[in-house]
């Protein structure tokens, strides 16, 4: 009898052991897999990883749900990202911002950018846009900056949160410019833009995809946009280098998992991503968006968020960014 239960006893821990690489080769054979985006609904990090589930899910044959956990600059996403089991079933499309700007502006972070995450792969960069209420009586860079030379203090403008890209970039643009405005931080980029439309700030960057829709319209006036040169597909818009020589900034999003999630899991989502990410099907679809596909997988994503990390401790303690 004792013979038997040892063998038995054996048996199953024979089970155990072969079950969990079993398990994580045949990941994913659930019916969900959530996807945490760290910021509320509307936004280009939003908009991006509703694109990237949409066809992720067909390839991996899997329901994907967006989950928008929103709050303290992408904090409370990345946290519950921390927490959540590793084994492929959360996973999350990120900005650069809760990654690289917030270990320098908060003194008690719930999470650490390098330690508590498995850089899968970049997905896209953001081109960003400066512009400006109807109301605000300027229409080039220039004529931006000489208001408000004229009303120091006067002007505000808007970010979606302290030491988002948003942010980060109008004190950039600031500082080269010689100005000071006043800072009216909201919580996410589409709110951001809501706020702008509204007149509630005066101006501010955001990303291209989000405020074209309302400088089309009317309802906001582009300035200029961040990159090196003029956007081929917007060649109206001057680049802000044409004013402020230099003058370059372009956020990016990518997709990581939990530490902790088996390399197999870590491979398949980073192939099965970069083959959604290399279909032209939705490449256009991101050109149409203005977002620029930007595929560094594994390594190479973790060493562009270690290259931020640096840039970005330099920045804020340059412009004295901190979260009280």
């Amino acid at each position: 009898m004792k013979k038997s239960i040892s063998i038995l006893v054996a048996a199953l821990g024979l089970l155990a052991i072969t079950a969990a690489p079993s398990t994580a080769q045949d990941w994913p054979n659930k019916q969900t897999i959530h996807m945490i985006v760290p910021f509320p609904a509307g936004g280009g990090t939003d908009v991006v990883a509703r694109i990237v589930a949409k066809y992720l899910q067909e390839r991996l044959h899997q329901t994907i749900v967006i989950e928008n956990r929103g709050g303290a600059n992408g904090q409370i996403g990345l946290t519950a990202l921390k927490q959540s089991t590793p084994d492929g079933y959360t996973i999350e499309v990120t900005s650069d911002t809760p990654m690289t700007v917030n270990p320098w502006i908060y003194k008690k972070l719930p999470y650490d950018p390098l330690k508590d995450f498995i850089p899968v792969t970049s997905l896209i960069r953001l081109p960003s846009m400066l512009a400006v209420h109807p109301s605000v009586p300027a229409r080039t860079i220039a004529e931006f900056i000489a208001l408000a030379k004229s009303k120091p203090d006067g002007l505000t403008f808007g970010s979606a949160g302290v030491g988002n890209f948003s942010h980060l970039e109008m004190e950039l643009f600031s500082l080269a410019a010689g100005i000071k405005l006043v800072h009216v931080p909201y919580k996410g980029t589409g709110p951001l833009g809501l706020a702008m439309i509204g007149g509630e700030v005066q101006s501010g960057f955001n990303n291209v995809s989000t405020l074209l829709p309302y400088t089309q319209s009317g309802k906001l006036i582009p300035l200029g946009v961040a990159e090196p040169k003029r956007m081929p597909e917007l060649p109206d818009i001057p680049a802000i280098a044409e004013t402020l020589p230099g003058f370059e900034m372009a956020p990016w999003v990518g997709l990581v998992v939990p530490a902790g999630t088996p390399k197999s899991i870590v491979d398949k989502l980073a192939q099965e991503t970069i083959a959604v990410m290399h279909d032209p099907v939705v490449a256009k679809q991101f050109d149409d968006q203005q977002l620029k596909v930007m595929v560094l997988e594994g390594d190479k994503f973790a060493d562009l968020i270690r290259k931020d990390l640096e840039k970005w401790g330099k920045v804020t303690k340059a412009a004295n960014i901190a979260m009280e």
